[in-house]
C-alpha cells in the first residue's frame, strides 16, 4: 500500500504541472511562437523576406492617408516600409522582445512617430480604421481571423497574405516570387469583393 496521501499527490501533480507550464513558455520564448492571451499557440514567428518587401508594397500601395496592419508583426519589418511611405502603420505583436526590435528598427529608420505598437492578441485588436492589413500567418489563423476581418474591415481595404491563404476568400491577384530555394505566394484581397465572392 502507498504511504502517499491523496493530498500529497495532488501537491505533486500541482508542482509537476507548474514545471511543465513554465518549461513549455521557455520554449515557445525559445521559438518565438504566437500565443493567445489563453496560452494558444498560433502561428511561429518567421520573418518577412526582406526581398519580399518590394512586391508586398507594390500590392498594398500605402501612402498619406492610409493605416496600414501588420498582424504579428514582428521586428516591424514591413509596417516601417508603409510608414517611410508616408502611411500611418500599427504594429500588431503578442512577443514583447519583438515589440522593441520593432521600435528599435523604426527609431533607426526615422519613423517612430508614424506607427502604433501594440503589445496583444490581435484577435483583441480593433481593425475598424485599417486601409491595409498584412498578415504572414498559418491558414489556420487566417482561418479564425476571417469573421473578425469580415466583421470588422471597411469596405475596400486591401488584405495582403504571404503564402497562406484566407480560406474561402477569392484573391484579387496572386502574385509568386521566387526565393532562389522556393516560390513566395502573395494573396492580394479586397474587402467588399474577395469576401462576397467565396470559393466554395
Amino acid at each position: 500500500m502507498s504511504n502517499i496521501s491523496s493530498r500529497q499527490r495532488h501537491t505533486q501533480h500541482g508542482e509537476l504541472a507548474s514545471i511543465v507550464y513554465y518549461l513549455n513558455k521557455l520554449i515557445l520564448k525559445y521559438w518565438g511562437l504566437e500565443t493567445t492571451a489563453s496560452g494558444s499557440i498560433l502561428a511561429p514567428w518567421v520573418p518577412t523576406r526582406e526581398e519580399l518587401i518590394p512586391y508586398i508594397m507594390l500590392l498594398a500601395k500605402p501612402r498619406p492617408g492610409d493605416v496600414m496592419y501588420d498582424l504579428g508583426c514582428g521586428d516591424g519589418r514591413v509596417v516601417v516600409e508603409a510608414a517611410l511611405r508616408g502611411a500611418k502603420a500599427v504594429c500588431v505583436e503578442l512577443n514583447k522582445e519583438l515589440v522593441e526590435r520593432a521600435k528599435e528598427r523604426a527609431r533607426k529608420s526615422g519613423v517612430i512617430d508614424k506607427i502604433t505598437f501594440i503589445n496583444d492578441d490581435f484577435f483583441k485588436v480593433s481593425l475598424a480604421d485599417a486601409t491595409i492589413v498584412y498578415m504572414y500567418l498559418l491558414t489556420s489563423v487566417n482561418r479564425m481571423l476571417k469573421p473578425k476581418l469580415e466583421r470588422e474591415l471597411r469596405l475596400g481595404t486591401r488584405v495582403i497574405t504571404l503564402d497562406f491563404e484566407v480560406p474561402g476568400w477569392r484573391p484579387l491577384h496572386i502574385t509568386r516570387v521566387s526565393l532562389g530555394y522556393r516560390d513566395a505566394t502573395l494573396y492580394y484581397y479586397v474587402k467588399g469583393v474577395s469576401d462576397l465572392h467565396e470559393i466554395k
